[in-house]
C-alpha cells in the first residue's frame, strides 16, 4: 500500500464513501498520483486524463469537465453508449457518474462483472455495485448517468 497501510486506506475510504461499508469491496493498488479515474476506465495507468494544459485528453474533443465531453473522450476510443450496467460476454463497460451535466468519477467493469474505480489520487479498489460509490457527501460521486461499451480489447478479457 505504499506508506499507507492498509488499515490507514480502509478507514479514510469508508470514511469518503459510507455506502462501501454496505457491500464487498477490496483495495487492489496503491495511492497513486500517475493517473486518475478517466484513465483507469480507459485502461491507462500512466497518464492522467483531463480536459486541462498538463492531461493527456484527446484531440478533438471538446475541453470540458462534462459527462459529454467525457463520453467524447471514451468514444475516441471505441465505447458507445448503452443503456445498462449489465454485463456483456466480450464487451467492456464503464460507468459514468455526474452532477448536473458534469463529470465527476468513471469506474469498469471487469470481465468478473465486478466494477473496478481509480478514487481520486488514492487507491483503486473493486467494488460489488455501483452505488458504493454514489452519494451527496464531499467526496461520494453522486450518481451514474450513463454507461458505455466496447469489445474487448484481447481475447484473454471476455
Amino acid at each position: 500500500m505504499g506508506s499507507r497501510t492498509e488499515a490507514d486506506a480502509i478507514a479514510d475510504l469508508e470514511r469518503w464513501f459510507s455506502r462501501l461499508r454496505t457491500g464487498t469491496y477490496k483495495v487492489t493498488s496503491a495511492y497513486d498520483r500517475k493517473y486518475n479515474c478517466a484513465a483507469f476506465a480507459a485502461g491507462q495507468t500512466d497518464t492522467w486524463w483531463e480536459p486541462a494544459p498538463d492531461g493527456y485528453w484527446p484531440p478533438g474533443v471538446p475541453s470540458e469537465y462534462t459527462v459529454d465531453a467525457y463520453a467524447a473522450a471514451y468514444g475516441s476510443i471505441g465505447f458507445v453508449e448503452c443503456d445498462t450496467a449489465t454485463s456483456e460476454r466480450g464487451f467492456e463497460k464503464i460507468a459514468i457518474y455526474g452532477d448536473n451535466g458534469d463529470f465527476v468519477h468513471a469506474a469498469r467493469q471487469l470481465p468478473s462483472g465486478v466494477w473496478t474505480s481509480k478514487l481520486g489520487r488514492a487507491e483503486d479498489i473493486e467494488h460489488e455495485t455501483l452505488q458504493q460509490l454514489e452519494g451527496n457527501g464531499q467526496w461520494e460521486y453522486r450518481f451514474v448517468v450513463k454507461f458505455m461499451k466496447r469489445r474487448w480489447t484481447t481475447k484473454a478479457d471476455g
